[in-house]
């Protein structure tokens, strides 16, 4: 079975959503009998600024008419959904940036929505696992001062959901700011068990993931 991971989160090894990420990658590993993970980093290697654009455009030119720059964004979309459609389920790290996702993760998800394999309709992820590990630096639950303000985590569930049509799973961290913050410092207890619950629910997806692909995957 193969596993893609995508990171999105600049913040290296300080990153909550790659440490929950890679509490998810761990249990799938440890459970499953033939693990093999995919990778990309859109931090160390971010999609290009004018591959979209490029590949739209690419879309209403004839193909003997594009420009290598065309062409090579096209390569480029096709290489991308080529790692996502091989994969058996894809684990997506999408940190919560003013508000949204961040602007790596979403040029990737425009790029490769450009390709035609995923036209709109196709719902080429049908019934195929995607967990999305969400790290949020306040507090956007019920009752808080800024509910509803999460726009990141519904969008990604709604491209990867709805319109890609996988079985979403999220795994959530909440006011990962709060160690670096002195006006959050009230929230620290807090912070800490919601990070705690998010290990632990990352835990029991990696787990519940490896169980139900491997015999998808035996059965092939």
């Amino acid at each position: 079975m193969t596993l893609f991971r995508l990171d999105s989160s600049i913040q290296g090894d300080a990153s909550v959503s790659r440490a929950v990420a890679d509490a998810v990658e761990r249990a799938w590993r440890d459970h499953h009998p033939e693990p093999k993970v995919v990778r990309l980093d859109l931090a160390a290697n971010p999609v290009p600024a004018d591959a979209w654009p490029l590949a739209v455009s690419a879309l209403f030119t004839p193909e003997g008419e594009r420009t290598p720059q065309q062409r090579a964004a096209v390569t480029l979309a096709s290489s991308l959904a080529d790692e996502l459609l091989d994969a058996d389920a894809a684990l997506i790290a999408a940190p919560l940036y003013n508000f949204g996702v961040s602007q790596n993760l979403k040029m990737w998800i425009d790029l490769v929505l450009t390709d035609p394999r995923f036209a709109p309709g196709s719902a080429p992820l049908t019934g195929r696992p995607v967990t999305v590990v969400v790290s949020r630096g306040g507090g956007y639950g019920p009752g808080t001062p800024r509910e509803g303000w999460d726009h990141g985590t519904p969008y990604v569930q709604r491209i990867f959901g709805d319109v890609l049509g996988a079985d979403v799973t999220v795994v959530a961290a909440e006011l990962t700011l709060a160690e670096m913050k002195p006006e959050m410092a009230h929230l620290r207890e807090l912070a800490a068990a919601s990070r705690a619950r998010a290990m632990e629910d990352a835990a029991a997806t990696g787990r519940a993931l490896a169980e139900r692909v491997a015999p998808a995957t035996a059965a092939r």
